[in-house]
């Protein structure tokens, strides 16, 4: 398992447990609603502002959200200037399922929600979680399990919550 800040915009980093990372990041988010983002696969590795790697799988946090390797696959859930914003509901091909739900919720919910995901996460050996600036609600989170991964981008500023799933089917 590693870790490493890449690149200057990666202001703190905390272990928590045996490889969670809760990393507080100097940088401000890109995307700034759920309608910003964009699914993509295959796309090369991009500037990430922290890595986790658990078990061959490589949590990336990007500025403008996430990026994780596999092996030869990639997928990115990030604002990607050049590509018009679309985060599909459901991916399935080839053994790779991929799926995506927007929550919007109110403010006192939110903020809850997002607080139970941090400490989750905080407890979670697999995890990574990025701290934007400006807000303790502004995060992103990333979980490696052994068939996939699960991850949240939480938006303060409209109340959204986008979680996104993928299990990796042999």
């Amino acid at each position: 398992m590693a870790s490493g800040c890449t690149g200057p915009s990666c202001a703190s980093t905390r272990r928590r447990g045996d490889g969670n990372v809760l990393v507080t990041l100097a940088t401000p988010y890109a995307d700034t609603t759920a309608a910003d983002l964009t699914f993509a696969l295959g796309l090369p590795a991009l500037p990430a502002l922290h890595v986790l790697t658990v078990e061959g799988i490589e949590l990336r946090l990007l500025g403008a959200s996430h990026q994780i390797l596999r092996n030869n696959m990639s997928e990115t859930v990030a604002c990607l200037p050049g590509h018009r914003p679309d985060l599909p509901s459901t991916v399935d091909h080839q053994g790779y399922r991929f799926t995506a739900e927007i929550h919007r919720l109110i403010p006192r919910n939110f903020t809850q929600t997002v607080t139970r995901l941090r400490e989750q996460a905080t407890t979670n050996q697999h995890a990574i979680v990025g701290v934007f600036p400006g807000d303790r609600a502004a995060v992103t989170i990333l979980s490696a399990h052994r068939n996939g991964w699960h991850t949240w981008h939480a938006y303060p500023q409209t109340g959204e919550l986008v979680e996104t799933r993928t299990e990796l089917r042999r």
